[in-house]
């Protein structure tokens, strides 16, 4: 058996001199027909080998016919091909020219395959170049560097994490909050990129392995242990004080009528209270009156989660409705945002505001 760490290394070791580590992330659902342009644009099977075609109008339309693709009305073989831009000799090294997929701008390759009754756009892309999108779409640029160092491993760690779970699937990682948040190169900024650069192939560790780096925007004074924010009873995901519960942007209140609660829960809900919370407060079930009752993390799903924006709050009511007085905003697990913000402008540098965040992990140089 491989110990988890030498797994990774493993999974990182290039297999040629100019090879890097890639992810695969799925970054649209679309119909049958998509556009895909660049410059230098290529297109060949989807493999890390492949033999690439120039096409000299640098655009393709590829269409799906039944279960077969068409690239520029012409038939390809399989269900799936894969485009890259900068494989002219005008251009820059193959691979490094971002291209245009369907309403996205990404680096890398891009995989258009049939899914389901459309398509589906996946981009295979350098991990450092992901991570550096990543941190623009996730993290405000404007945050200390040391808060977006921290932010750059936790990100790297998560994404290396989720890569082993996912090894030989289709893709590791969607785009969306459901995974981490990544736009493409809009999102770049010469401050994510100095970050990334800061403290690339460095990840957290737990006994060896990459850990589940959750994050979120503010916990509100106090993260959540992982088991009661996540169903994830992991050693380094624990309580911890947190100064963004004294900045402004950890309060909030929402106010919503009877209507829209009835609309949102599909039930009335003119008894609508607190019934249990966690050791740190959070609301875990509510009672709606009539004897019925909710999950606390199904409550906020149904009222949307930037109306209820985390689940420490309290509940009055009122003539109309309700008013939700809050704080923190996202599950409360991990690493805090602002609170990372907050402590880099105190001082601390990152390895300091992650050793706080995932009490127990070890940060690692694994490339």
């Amino acid at each position: 058996m491989l110990r988890p760490v030498a797994l990774v290394l493993l999974l990182l070791a290039p297999v040629s001199a100019p090879a890097v580590e890639t992810l695969r992330i799925a970054i649209e659902d679309t119909g049958s027909v998509v556009r895909v342009s660049g410059r230098g644009l290529a297109f060949g099977p989807d493999s890390e080998d492949a033999t690439f075609t120039l096409i000299t109008s640098g655009r393709a339309t590829i269409q799906r016919k039944g279960g077969r693709l068409e690239v520029n009305g012409t038939a390809v073989e399989g269900d799936s091909v894969r485009f890259r831009a900068g494989v002219s000799e005008d251009s820059p090294a193959p691979g490094t020219e971002p291209l245009k997929a369907g309403a996205a701008q990404v680096r890398g390759d891009v995989v258009v395959r049939t899914h389901r009754n459309g398509l589906q756009l996946i981009n295979v892309i350098p991990l450092e170049d992901y991570l550096a999108a990543v941190l623009g779409s996730e993290m405000p640029v404007s945050f200390p560097a040391e808060a977006l160092k921290a932010q750059a491993v936790a990100a790297r760690t998560y994404a290396l994490q989720k890569k082993l779970g996912a090894y030989s699937d289709d893709f590791h990682l969607g785009s969306s909050v459901l995974h981490q948040v990544y736009g493409g190169v809009n999102r770049e900024d010469p401050r994510t990129r100095a970050a990334v650069e800061a403290t690339r192939g460095q990840v957290l560790t737990y006994e060896l392995a990459p850990i589940e780096a959750y994050f979120h925007a503010s916990c509100g004074g106090r993260t959540e242990s992982g088991v009661d924010a996540l169903q994830r009873d992991l050693p380094y995901l624990q309580p911890v004080d947190c100064p963004c519960g004294k900045l402004p942007a950890s309060r909030w209140t929402a106010s919503l009528s009877d209507a829209d609660i009835k609309a949102a829960l599909h039930h009335p809900a003119q008894g609508l209270k607190v019934a249990a919370r966690t050791k740190t407060r959070r609301v875990t079930r509510v009672t709606l009156g009539d004897g019925a009752s909710m999950d606390g993390v199904e409550l906020r799903r149904k009222l949307g989660y930037t109306r209820l924006k985390s689940l420490d709050f309290e509940v009055e009511r009122t003539e109309r409705g309700y008013v939700f007085t809050g704080r923190g905003y996202g599950h409360g697990a991990g690493l805090c945002q602002w609170g990372a913000k907050a402590l880099a402008d105190k001082g601390l540098e990152y390895r300091e505001i992650l050793s706080h965040y995932y009490p127990g992990a070890e940060l690692q140089q694994l490339y």
